[in-house]
């Protein structure tokens, strides 16, 4: 997916002439009374990157983005491009030594969030100034790109609303205790044999290891999110896609065909596209072949994650043709 940019300029309406006065006043009071008090608000390196949720937003980000901008990281840890970026956001934070601070929120845990940001897809990332929220771009972005989002966010915090950053102590990060190694699950050395398989390309091999897993606890989560890439990879590996791409295109009411140019949608991060090529082919066909397509569509559905907001909506454009 290719990144939905956010120009700065609609920052104006954020920064009206009353609400900019008023946040720099608050951000020069904050600072006179960290002085008076002989504080001098410094935070360890660590506390550049935060875990926020819907119970602590408004302490943890809304207050805090009186003195620095926020930007908010809507991800889904698992979701691979999601995570890329949560990567380089993360080390952006660090980087730019306290200019803005970046909080995570868990997409999946935290829907109610996702409403009221009004976030489209996954990964999105907003920024809170002095209260008020704004959209930076959604989906994966080039590095340099994100650089100039953040550069132009600064500047905005710093002449609107008198935000110039938190101080980071560096001397602050204290050494961490080694974490205690959790001891291993009845299930680790299959699972671990089939995230081998994965990375070898043994799509096969990946899939009983999953199901070995599932035999013995089908609730597994971890097997149930495995099993269903694992599957999709395998599809995949042995299409041409060309071929596929010719046969979908002159047989719109071949469910195979259909199915076929899913997978490689799906694998290829066309993530709308597959789920609406599916559904577009339940609606056109009955009997078994629609309960093939719908049942295909679920599995899909497992592999981009339950409460990723496309799925949400997938669902319910199924339920209406169904229904």
């Amino acid at each position: 997916m290719q990144p939905r940019n956010m120009s700065m300029s609609g920052v104006v309406d954020l920064a009206a002439v009353k609400a900019a006065q008023e946040a720099k006043a608050k951000a020069e009071q904050a600072r006179a009374e960290r002085a008076r008090a002989g504080d001098t608000g410094a935070v360890p390196p660590s506390g550049l990157v935060i875990d926020v949720d819907e119970a602590g937003f408004e302490h943890e980000v809304l207050q805090l983005s009186t003195e620095v901008p926020v930007v908010i990281d809507f991800q889904v840890p698992r979701a691979e491009p999601s995570a890329a970026l949560s990567a380089v956001l993360e080390r952006l934070a660090v980087e730019y030594n306290g200019r803005f601070v970046l909080a995570r929120v868990d997409a999946e845990a935290n829907q109610m969030l996702l409403q009221q940001f009004g976030v489209q897809g996954i990964p999105a990332v907003f920024a809170v100034v002095a209260g008020q929220a704004l959209p930076l771009f959604q989906g994966a972005a080039p590095e340099e790109q994100i650089r100039q989002i953040l550069d132009q966010l600064i500047q905005v915090g710093e002449e609107r609303f008198g935000l110039t950053g938190i101080q980071v102590d560096a001397s602050a990060a204290a050494e961490r205790a080694p974490a205690e190694e959790e001891p291993a699950g009845p299930y680790d050395h299959l699972l671990q044999a089939a995230v081998e398989a994965l990375d070898s390309g043994d799509f096969a091999g990946a899939v009983r290891a999953y199901r070995n897993v599932l035999s013995e606890d089908p609730a597994n989560t971890e097997a149930k999110l495995g099993l269903a890439q694992a599957e999709l990879l395998r599809r995949v590996s042995e299409l041409d896609p060309a071929k596929v791409r010719s046969d979908a295109a002159e047989r719109p009411k071949d469910v195979s065909a259909q199915l076929a140019a899913a997978d490689l949608d799906l694998a290829g991060g066309h993530v709308e596209d597959a789920f609406g090529r599916i559904v577009d082919t339940v609606r056109q066909v009955f009997g078994e072949e629609r309960d093939t397509a719908r049942l295909r569509l679920l599995d899909l559905f497992e592999v981009v994650g339950p409460d990723d907001p496309r799925v949400v909506a997938a669902r319910q454009a199924l339920a209406r043709v169904l229904f």
